[in-house]
């Protein structure tokens, strides 16, 4: 019983967090500022010419409604801030054309620091790679910012290196926005290093790894969400404000344009803030990931080879379980069944 408590008090905390508070703070917000400037709307009449009891439990109803209505849209929120939906094709390509440039373009200054560290610390470099420095410096825009980045401190530096962690590996993995590639960097780990498809996998693999290991992840994800949704919540506030103020009946200006400006200065800012999220949600499911590998197998029915390439032969069966006929899956999957334990009695 005290496991089945802690299980639905760790998953309100996730919803109350990552959700419900932002949703808490943007209706707060709205019935502040914008809401004085509607008039002739029956509900926010009444809840105006309520005592602060009233008031209070209002806002507790409304953010726990909106709350759970923005939990269950999350998915579309998400693919909308990723730039997998909604987005035109033209402006989906170019945002991942712009995507890549700034991958190569931090790729290439890491490599400056990178030789000009090795040439400073082992001496004069080898040739290729002494041809390769003096290659990227004859960029004017490389050259810049090498000479801003030399004289950046070695955690500034780290900030770099964090940045450029932040887009996928494998270049057809690029996504158009600074989210959509945080987030993907850590979708396509399971399968650019062992050729497991976690997208495919994930409420199996959830379900094999211990506890602990699953409820960093939910509460890594707490994180972004809770950004996601104040953003999302600013921009639903921000147009309202926007609307009553061209259309209102003798609107607050003032409030109205400050809540305005502000919010929509807020905006990048948790935008901003869920990409540098999403650091502890990638470590929490590669730590998912490297730990839920063997239980996951074991739960199949099969035994983890003992060298990467099988192990990759293996995940990568099990991955298209899916796509092919199950006479041809369980063929496949043969060589790697687990052996049968036999009971001693």
């Amino acid at each position: 019983m005290g496991d089945i408590a802690k299980g639905v008090l760790g998953g309100a905390w996730t919803l109350l967090v990552g959700w419900i508070l932002p949703t808490a703070l943007n209706l707060a917000v709205f019935l502040l500022t914008v809401a004085p400037s509607l008039r002739d709307l029956g509900p926010l009449d009444r809840l105006r010419g309520a005592g602060g009891l009233g008031t209070g439990l209002t806002l507790l109803t409304g953010a726990l409604l909106l709350g759970l209505v923005a939990n269950a849209c999350q998915n579309a929120l998400y693919r909308l801030l990723e730039g997998y939906l909604l987005w035109p094709a033209r402006a989906f390509e170019a945002g991942c054309r712009r995507s890549r440039r700034s991958r190569a373009f931090l790729a290439d200054r890491l490599t400056v620091l990178r030789l000009e560290r090795r040439r400073a610390e082992q001496g004069p470099l080898r040739t290729e790679d002494a041809e390769e420095l003096a290659r990227l410096l004859a960029d004017p825009r490389i050259a810049r910012a090498a000479g801003r980045d030399r004289r950046r401190t070695a955690v500034q530096r780290g900030l770099l290196r964090e940045r450029f962690a932040r887009f996928p590996i494998a270049d057809d993995q690029i996504a158009p926005t600074r989210l959509g590639n945080a987030i993907r960097r850590f979708e396509e780990y399971g399968w650019d290093r062992y050729r497991l498809d976690t997208q495919l996998l994930w409420n199996e693999l959830t379900g094999c790894v211990p506890d602990q290991i699953r409820r960093q992840s939910e509460l890594a994800r707490a994180s972004v969400d809770f950004f996601v949704a104040l953003l999302a919540g600013h921009v639903v506030v921000a147009l309202a404000a926007a609307l009553a103020l061209a259309a209102g009946d003798k609107p607050d200006r003032v409030a109205l344009l400050s809540t305005l400006v502000v919010l929509a200065a807020l905006v990048p800012v948790w935008y901003r803030s869920a990409v540098t999220a999403t650091d502890e949600w990638a470590a929490a499911v590669r730590a998912l990931v490297n730990t839920g590998r063997k239980p996951l197998a074991a739960s199949l029915g099969l035994a983890l080879p003992q060298t990467l390439a099988a192990e990759r032969a293996m995940w990568t069966m099990v991955s298209r379980l899916s796509r092919i006929p199950y006479h041809e899956r369980a063929a496949a999957l043969d060589p790697y069944r687990a052996e049968p334990t036999t009971d001693p009695a």
